[in-house]
């Protein structure tokens, strides 16, 4: 009998024991866990600073493709018209015929599909100059102000062809 509950002792001591080097092995140390956070922390270090940039670069281009839209309604309107709307009329013009005895030919529906003017990736409207022939359409940029400077830099038309 004592050979039997010496037999039972060994084998519930076997079973603790192996349930703790279980549990060991269940989680992760202090060490493995720091290395893991410096490693995340190097990478994080290589590529936020990419994806930063890129940010603004993609919006400078859409703003660019905005542009060039802008322009080919534009360039509609002319064929419609025979001249572009004056800086006065501005681009309000490709919307609604801001004058039905010089612009005879305005097509009923406006020159965007939706009605609506579209405004640059920070939400302001574009500048339209039309003078001498030459027309030029122009984003103040993240600022919406004139002549800013990094992020803020005006955005124009003949800019984005280069």
């Amino acid at each position: 009998m004592i050979r039997i509950k010496s037999q039972h002792n060994e084998a519930q001591e076997q079973g603790e024991l192996q349930r703790v080097k279980n549990h060991h092995r269940s989680a992760f140390s202090l060490m493995e866990l720091m290395i893991v956070v410096v490693i995340l922390g190097l990478l994080a270090s290589f590529v936020l600073p990419n994806l930063t940039g890129q940010s603004t670069k993609a919006k400078k281009k859409l703003v660019c493709v905005q542009m060039q839209s802008i322009k080919n309604s534009l360039r509609m309107f002319k064929v419609d018209n025979g001249t572009y709307p004056t800086t006065e009329e501005g681009l309000e013009a490709l919307i609604k015929n801001p004058d039905e005895k010089k612009y005879r030919n305005f097509d009923e529906n406006g020159y965007f599909t939706d009605g609506y003017l579209p405004k640059d990736s920070w939400g302001n409207p574009f500048v339209y100059l039309y003078e001498d022939g030459s027309l030029e359409l122009i984003s103040l940029g993240s600022d919406n102000k004139e002549a800013g400077v990094d992020e803020g830099k005006d955005i124009s038309l003949s800019g984005c062809r280069k």
